[in-house]
């Protein structure tokens, strides 16, 4: 445990179905505390091979830490009004920087598949990688289906591939249950405390 933050908040979550949406979920309870998850250059390392953009965990320094943190709010205020609103155009500079950098390139494995990506910057390569994805799924048919989790405690960004396009929590196993289970029990205590009057 770090601090007074319990260990599983400081848990990467991948719910979100889109590489820049997971990125901006480095950061927890932002309506509350806003825990930062990439609090050491090495977490961001190691988020990095977590979500498979990277095999083994590149050395990363604290500039291309602050630098990431910076392109993730970038892509948390854009994301936020996707597809309703006109982004900011810090925000867009600061995305289309990141994106006119060379991303990571597949690499082929000599069985014939692709084993690996590769970069001789890794990390920048990266985050250029996550700005190509913001900005395809900010211009795309997908924009106006960014949606934040209802559940009050969580505020997940995610993308919404429901067919009526009404989903309301980042992940049904999760949120929604806890969601439903929640209600139930406060039907359940209302019915009981009305009964017994």
């Amino acid at each position: 445990m770090m601090g007074d933050i319990p260990d599983h908040e400081l848990a990467f979550h991948f719910k979100s179905g889109r590489l820049c949406l997971d990125f901006t979920a480095t950061v927890g309870e932002r309506w509350r505390r806003s825990v930062e998850r990439l609090r050491e250059p090495s977490d961001l390392g190691r988020w990095l091979v977590d979500t498979g953009l990277v095999a083994c965990t590149p050395p990363v320094t604290e500039g291309e830490l602050a630098a990431g943190r910076s392109l993730r709010e970038a892509i948390y205020r854009t994301a936020k009004p996707a597809g309703s609103r006109r982004p900011d155009p810090d925000d867009v500079g600061e995305i289309n920087g990141w994106a006119a950098r060379m991303p990571l390139a597949p690499r082929l494995g000599v069985d014939g598949r692709t084993a690996s990506r590769w970069a001789d910057r890794p990390v920048e390569a990266a985050l250029a990688t996550i700005a190509r994805d913001a900005i395809d799924l900010f211009s795309g048919p997908l924009a106006d289906r960014v949606r934040e989790c209802a559940r009050p405690d969580c505020a997940l960004l995610f993308v919404d591939r429901s067919r009526p396009g009404r989903r309301r929590w980042c992940a049904m196993a999760e949120c929604g249950n806890r969601t439903k289970t929640t209600a139930y029990r406060r039907r359940r205590k209302s019915m009981t405390t009305e009964g017994g009057r």
